[in-house]
């Protein structure tokens, strides 16, 4: 393959990726089956996408240099230092080049930012929550608010990540629940999900033209939930984790924990959005009442096939 054609395949493979298929898994149903995976098929997704939106322009741009990519650049690099105009090296190719050059610097720039806002907010939150709040009186990586409404949630860090619990939501919570809420944020915390999350947000960012990337960030936030989910309920009964959710989902949601404590139960919606779909505490809070039967090895062998495939065969075929 040329490297004109290599360029044109990497260019469809990026508008799939960026358009039709993350539409595709987004509305899929599987996906709640089979999390960990799903997860990492949107990550191979949104990397794959990136590394062939970058390719194919470098790839055309070098094209008139050489039949294959590592010739073409160490002549493309011999060519600039010497002057000299490759015969068949165009505007084109030439806009190619700096249209890449500026996306991989775009890409690479919101990253960092958004990794280094991330982490400032995280600072100071952290600092705020040392005057606001007192540590749990048998756990020094909890705290807890002085805080009516009823909330939880954890903040990573290096060696000193918290989970943080607001007073409200340990007087409503029985022990049981209360102890799921807990695994459920150190789960986030042990599984690194402030990592997935801030890449992205970082492509949510660099891509605002892009509305798939805004999806993917959804699905993915949702996705993180579900692992939080079975990890609770490793350490507690299904209904208890979906009780808590509950909780957390109606009070956050009319600001105060007096309608948090209305008792409804657990299997009855929380609330719906303007478009009629279920909010993403109610997809958890069913999966957890009626856990959906796990894909099958050879689905879960085609995810990781796929994942591995969507980011190998772009890199290797560059080589």
């Amino acid at each position: 393959m040329t490297l004109t054609a290599l360029s044109f395949a990497l260019a469809a493979l990026a508008v799939a990726l960026a358009w039709p298929v993350p539409i595709l898994l987004d509305r899929a149903r599987w996906p709640h089956r089979a999390p960990a995976l799903t997860l990492l098929l949107w990550q191979a997704i949104a990397l794959a996408g990136g590394l062939s939106m970058i390719g194919s322009l470098v790839v055309f741009g070098l094209a008139p240099f050489g039949d294959s990519l590592p010739p073409a650049i160490a002549t493309a690099v011999a060519g600039a230092f010497t002057w000299t105009w490759q015969d068949g090296f165009t505007v084109f190719h030439a806009a190619a080049l700096v249209f890449g050059a500026l996306l991989f610097a775009h890409l690479t720039l919101s990253l960092v930012v958004t990794t280094t806002r991330t982490v400032r907010g995280v600072r100071r939150h952290r600092e705020l929550l040392e005057l606001l709040s007192n540590p749990a009186p048998d756990d020094e990586t909890t705290r807890i608010i002085d805080d009516e409404s009823p909330f939880a949630y954890c903040l990573p860090g290096m060696t000193d990540s918290v989970t943080v619990l607001s007073e409200g939501l340990i007087r409503q919570l029985t022990p049981t629940q209360l102890r799921a809420v807990v695994e459920h944020e150190r789960a986030h915390l042990q599984q690194r999900h402030n990592i997935v999350l801030t890449l992205f947000a970082a492509w949510a960012i660099a891509l605002p033209w892009f509305p798939v990337a805004t999806r993917a960030r959804r699905s993915v936030e949702l996705l993180i939930e579900m692992l939080a989910d079975d990890m609770a309920r490793r350490t507690a009964p299904a209904r208890d984790v979906a009780e808590a959710i509950k909780h957390i989902a109606v009070g956050s949601s009319t600001g105060g924990s007096h309608a948090a404590a209305i008792g409804t139960p657990a299997d009855e919606p929380v609330s719906r959005g303007d478009t009629g779909r279920p909010l993403p505490a109610e997809l958890r809070i069913r999966r957890l009442l009626a856990p959906p039967a796990p894909l099958p090895l050879a689905g879960r062998v085609g995810l990781v096939t796929v994942s591995l495939l969507l980011v190998g065969v772009p890199t290797i075929a560059m080589l």
